[in-house]
């Protein structure tokens, strides 16, 4: 992993202004919203009309501010990334990108290869739908994709406009959902071979995945058409804090079987900012510390979950403290629809 860069949409919101924003007075919302250890998120909200009332937006209306901003974010956070790695837009030959927001055909890989004038005989990948573990799903398809490159650039995009997937209404269904998320992109340069560039000593190598998919809660998580609303809408159980809890001890087992690593062994836990409970569960049933989760907290503090890019953002952090040394191991987790959980190990 030799660059990582990411971005967000350019106005954001406290928990307080989203909610008189909307004109919310239901005391029951306003507490999911106040005590879900957000500050800040990034967003672009509706504009108001003549009376001052953000109406909710028609569906043609969201995939087309996901497009904007997703092109938009994910532009800047693909430069910054490569700017880190010590490389520019021409050396890149593979770009994968992930979103869950929005529908795009073309996809946004097309788009962004035409709007930055990237060579045209870019390879290219587009992975639509899987949620907010779906960056560890791309980390793994652009590894084994570098893998069989040796010394070609790849790139991992997230790019998630969750501004285009509210339904924004008073609701408890969706009050969780709108409490949450926030617009954010992060990208992450990979290499094969290229262990000797000044740009590889500051990242880990990636060395192994391990996957749990947990089928009797595939609805617990899901994006998909409400009917009332008249446009999609996100559903996420409230149990899925504890679903997740139950399963990241097995899905880590999983991933440190055969390495002679224990969990004690890993210096270093970049984990998706699900969500208040989502983290304190995994910190609970891994054995973890806040310490050990600081990043985490950190980027749902101050940008909400930004969905499958969430993990870039604590990895950033992570190589900006300059704490890591050489030799030490990481886990990366992702966590999403299916439901699944995603785990990647790592080594500096």
């Amino acid at each position: 992993m030799v660059g990582v860069g990411t971005s967000a949409t350019a106005t954001s919101y406290t928990q307080r202004e989203v909610l008189d924003a909307f004109h919310i007075d239901d005391p029951k919302i306003r507490g999911v919203f106040l005590n879900s250890a957000i500050d800040r998120r990034h967003l672009t909200l509706p504009a108001e009309d003549a009376h001052g009332v953000r109406q909710p937006e028609p569906q043609g209306d969201l995939l087309d501010k996901h497009k904007a901003l997703a092109i938009e974010m994910g532009a800047e956070a693909l430069r910054t990334c490569l700017k880190r790695a010590g490389a520019e837009l021409s050396d890149l030959r593979h770009l994968c990108c992930v979103t869950s927001t929005g529908f795009l055909t073309p996809g946004l890989s097309a788009l962004l290869i035409r709007e930055l004038g990237i060579d045209r005989h870019c390879s290219r990948s587009d992975i639509v739908g899987m949620g907010c573990n779906a960056g560890l799903n791309a980390l793994g398809v652009v590894s084994g994709w570098a893998a069989a490159h040796p010394g070609e650039l790849a790139v991992v995009l997230c790019s998630e406009a969750c501004s285009a997937a509210y339904a924004m209404d008073s609701t408890m269904r969706t009050a969780v959902v709108n409490s949450l998320f926030g617009d954010g992109s992060g990208a992450v340069a990979l290499i094969a071979g290229g262990e000797e560039s000044p740009a590889a000593q500051e990242g880990p190598r990636v060395l192994k995945f391990a996957s749990t998919i947990i089928p009797e809660a595939a609805d617990a998580m899901r994006y998909d058409w409400d009917r009332t609303q008249g446009r999609f809408s996100f559903f996420l159980d409230p149990q899925i804090p504890y679903v997740v809890g139950a399963h990241a001890e097995l899905t880590v087992d999983r991933l440190l079987a055969g390495t002679g690593l224990r969990r004690s062994d890993i210096k270093h836990w970049l984990v998706h900012s699900g969500g208040k409970k989502v983290i304190d569960a995994v910190i609970v049933n891994l054995g973890l510390t806040r310490h050990d989760l600081r990043h985490t907290v950190g980027v749902l503090r101050d940008y909400g979950n930004v969905s499958s890019g969430s993990f870039l953002f604590s990895y950033e952090r992570l190589l900006d403290e300059q704490v890591t040394a050489p030799g030490d191991h990481g886990v990366l987790m992702t966590m999403g629809p299916g439901s699944t959980i995603e785990t990647a190990l790592v080594r500096w």
